[in-house]
């Protein structure tokens, strides 16, 4: 599967206004596309920032939705927005064992490594830290996304709830560094988001 993300940072007060937009006239766009798997959208409200994923069965869906998407998406980010960042990812590895909740936490970490280690960054997420994801309580989803000729990937951990996700952030953080330094890859950014909408996708 392919996924899109779009990152929009503004003023806090205002942020609202876009969640609305994109739970009303963006789920509808979304759903007209050929190929669409689902989509979630996750916020900061504290720090005003607001990240919306959608998933699609192939390439080619994601980028022909993209066409459409791209002329709507700033009048739908506005007056909110003050700055936007499309990116588009291959699904290397998605794990699930619980729906998510709207309430619940996801927590993201933005890596970068070598082209050439993008097999070695799958092999370890899937054989090293899914496993202990899986073993924090509260947990729910977790995939990691590449975009391999660049060299950039991000990871989404989704926990029921915002309690277990404060309560997984020690352990996670041992996990990180083991598997970052076995992977060859460093993380550049981590941020936790509140869930507002996150719906089920299937291959």
């Amino acid at each position: 599967m392919f996924v899109r993300t779009v990152y929009a940072t503004g003023d806090p007060a205002r942020i609202e206004t876009a969640v609305r937009a994109l739970n009303s006239e963006g789920r509808s766009l979304l759903e007209e596309r050929p190929e669409y798997r689902g989509a979630g959208v996750f916020v900061d409200r504290d720090l005003g920032k607001l990240l919306a994923v959608s998933w699609w069965g192939t390439e080619a869906a994601r980028r022909n939705s993209d066409q459409v998407m791209r002329e709507r998406r700033l009048p739908m980010l506005e007056p909110f927005a003050g700055t936007v960042a499309v990116e588009n990812y291959e699904v290397a590895v998605f794990h699930s064992v619980q729906p998510p909740r709207v309430g619940g936490g996801v927590r993201r970490t933005r890596v970068e490594f070598d082209p050439s280690d993008a097999g070695l960054l799958t092999e370890t997420f899937r054989a090293c830290t899914v496993p202990r994801l899986e073993a924090l309580h509260g947990f729910a989803q977790c995939a990691l996304l590449i975009d391999p000729g660049a060299g950039r990937g991000t990871v989404g951990v989704l926990f029921v709830d915002r309690a277990s996700m404060a309560a997984s952030r020690g352990g996670q953080a041992a996990a990180r560094r083991q598997d970052a330094a076995k992977a060859h890859v460093t993380v550049v950014a981590l941020e936790e988001f509140e869930v507002l909408h996150a719906e089920s996708h299937s291959d």
